[in-house]
């Protein structure tokens, strides 16, 4: 079993940064190993993708509406995952989940199916 706990959200003003983290424990001897994404989920809308980075960090995939924006990060050691929150807009308001995929990487990474650990999640509200 591996246990994730996101933390960093909080409210802030559109234009802001904020930085999330995702923190696993648990067997994640083989941490490295495994993706990871971040999905976030709006009131009255389904969970969406925002990012996936694959086990070593060597590649990512984001939602067309974060690009350029958004920045999905980890660092193994720490086992600890990030997303690098820029030019924040009202729209991203959300809880943010960070999971635990069952592979390196895929081409579905977009898909929750992917995923075999979810965390509690962590709430970004975003004023205009």
């Amino acid at each position: 079993q591996v246990q994730l706990v996101e933390s960093g959200g909080t409210l802030v003003q559109a234009g802001a940064s904020l930085r999330l983290s995702c923190a696993a424990s648990g067997r994640t001897v083989t941490f490295s190993s495994y993706g990871m994404g971040w999905f976030r989920q709006a009131p009255g809308k389904e969970r969406e993708f925002v990012a996936a980075i694959s086990g070593r960090g060597t590649t990512t995939s984001y939602e067309d509406s974060v690009k350029d924006r958004f920045f999905i990060s980890r660092n193994n050691a720490e086992t600890t995952v990030y997303l690098q929150m820029n030019s924040l807009l009202p729209e991203d308001t959300a809880i943010y989940y960070c999971a635990y995929a069952a592979v390196s990487w895929s081409s579905m990474m977009n898909s929750p199916g992917q995923y075999m650990y979810w965390g509690q999640g962590t709430q970004v509200t975003v004023s205009s």
